[in-house]
């Protein structure tokens, strides 16, 4: 009998979590990957549509493409769970699993924020990228606010990467000098685990001219007189806006009662749900990493690992560290690195490397070696 396992999305945790899977118990797998998109992409390829560096179909990579042992990819919609029978249903069918894997990333809801539809942009879906590839040009003269509405949210430095990609498409465009740009964050620095990284994106700010405005969020935009509401209700005029929505998780987890405060609890040693065979990796979980896709990686590492030793009956490997690397953008065609661990010491720490043209090709590589895994590419 083949072990039948469902996975739930097919983002980093989704993705790594069945090749890991595939490469090691092939097999022995009946592994379905669903997923209510056609294409993967990469989270700061999202930056890149947006300033209109890369075209949509230059970052999409078809899920179509995978090919590994034990493995079949589902373009569907989950339209309901039953995590204690581990049964999901999609519009087109119903699966059934001994090993169910919750890998769904966060959902946005942009409805939370008052007036941000209909008076500002999100750079969170891709739609709203595309979107602003069309907006960021009649951009000529003005108040450029990038804000985040709620916490948590996805990439915590994605927000200083906008606001400094920003400064370099003005630049680059002779407008620079008629503009103002303002970054609103709900932290009293960029990155709080990493002070190193914070000051160095404070400092990009300062020779930039970037308006830094910590501990703030963006509760609604008045999208008659073109202002933005902070939290203690200051209001900030502007005549761009780019926001970062609130992230939820799925409706279809929340109808399920997998979530408790909004996400799903899961065991730190791995990445176990209180259900029997449920796991659950990434945005969606109430881990205590940030939500991003190296860490959701990180997480599938780790629960892979635990469904590999259960199978095998023997002891589990070592509990999710909570240990990741991200690729910082500082503009100037420059990238920086932040390395942040959570869990090993008794608070998270984060050590930076510097800003270099070095970076921008490991960053590359980053992309492409995680295509080549997970794709073949």
């Amino acid at each position: 009998m083949k072990l039948r396992v469902v996975v739930l999305g097919a983002g980093f945790g989704g993705l790594e979590l069945s090749t890991i899977l595939s490469e090691t118990i092939g097999n022995r797998l009946d592994l379905t990957l669903i997923d209510r998109n056609a294409y993967f992409y990469f989270g700061y390829s999202k930056l890149d549509v947006m300033f209109g560096r890369k075209s949509s179909d230059a970052v999409h990579i078809a899920y179509s493409n995978i090919v590994k042992p034990g493995v079949k990819f589902r373009h569907e919609t989950i339209t309901a769970i039953d995590p204690v029978a581990r049964r999901v249903t999609t519009q087109r069918g119903t699966y059934e699993a001994d090993v169910l894997v919750v890998a769904l990333g966060a959902d946005y809801d942009i409805a939370a924020t008052p007036g941000l539809s209909e008076g500002g942009n999100e750079f969170y879906t891709f739609h709203g990228a595309e979107r602003l590839r069309e907006v960021i040009p009649t951009f000529t003269k003005g108040h450029a606010i990038v804000g985040v509405t709620s916490t948590p949210f996805k990439c915590p430095p994605a927000p200083s990467e906008a606001a400094l990609l920003l400064h370099d498409y003005l630049t680059k465009r002779g407008i620079r000098d008629a503009c103002e740009i303002s970054i609103i964050m709900p932290f009293g620095l960029p990155i709080p685990p990493s002070p190193d990284t914070s000051k160095a994106l404070l400092t990009a700010f300062a020779e930039r001219n970037i308006n830094f405005i910590p501990k703030h969020l963006v509760r609604a935009i008045d999208p008659y007189r073109h202002v933005a509401i902070l939290d203690d209700e200051t209001e900030l005029p502007f005549d761009l806006f780019l926001g970062v929505p609130k992230h939820v998780a799925p409706e279809v987890l929340i109808n399920c009662g997998l979530t408790e405060n909004g996400w799903i609890p899961v065991d730190r040693n791995n990445l176990k749900t209180q259900f029997a065979g449920v796991y659950a990796i990434g945005d969606v979980t109430s881990v205590g990493t940030p939500k991003a896709g190296v860490f959701a990686e990180g997480a599938a590492k780790i629960a892979a690992a635990s469904i590999i030793a259960e199978l095998d009956g023997v002891p589990a490997s070592s509990p999710y560290t909570g240990a990741g690397s991200c690729y910082v953008e500082f503009g100037q065609d420059l990238v920086g690195k932040v390395d942040v661990d959570f869990f090993s010491g008794p608070k998270p720490t984060g050590s930076f490397t510097e800003p270099s043209e070095e970076l921008v090709r490991d960053k590359k590589y980053f992309g492409s070696s995680r295509a080549a895994r997970w794709f073949g590419l």
